[in-house]
């Protein structure tokens, strides 16, 4: 018997809880920095970071390596790029 529990003849919806608190907290774009790591890029594009690397091997989001283990970040303005926002519309009404 799969029958529904009900609160005050309201179904309880079950959340699914994974993740840390940290990826829990929503990105505000106006407060990114300039260069975003994997997992910031994923979190704000609701990817995989595999995916993430993955177009930046293949050129969609051209990753910038930094130190010698070669970590990667990515340009805010290409994130958003790829959003379909652009940046410098906002830099222009200011």
């Amino acid at each position: 018997m799969n029958k529904a529990i009900t609160i005050d003849e309201q179904p309880v919806v079950k959340v699914k809880k994974s993740g840390t608190v940290q990826e829990a907290v929503k990105l505000d774009i106006n407060n990114l920095p300039d260069l975003l790591t994997v997992k910031e890029v994923a979190s704000l594009l609701r990817v995989s970071p595999l995916t993430v690397k993955r177009w930046g091997a293949r050129g969609k989001l051209p990753a910038i390596r930094i130190n010698s283990r070669g970590d990667r970040r990515y340009k805010k303005e290409a994130v958003m790029w790829l959003l379909g926002m652009d940046l410098s519309d906002e830099d222009d009404d200011e």
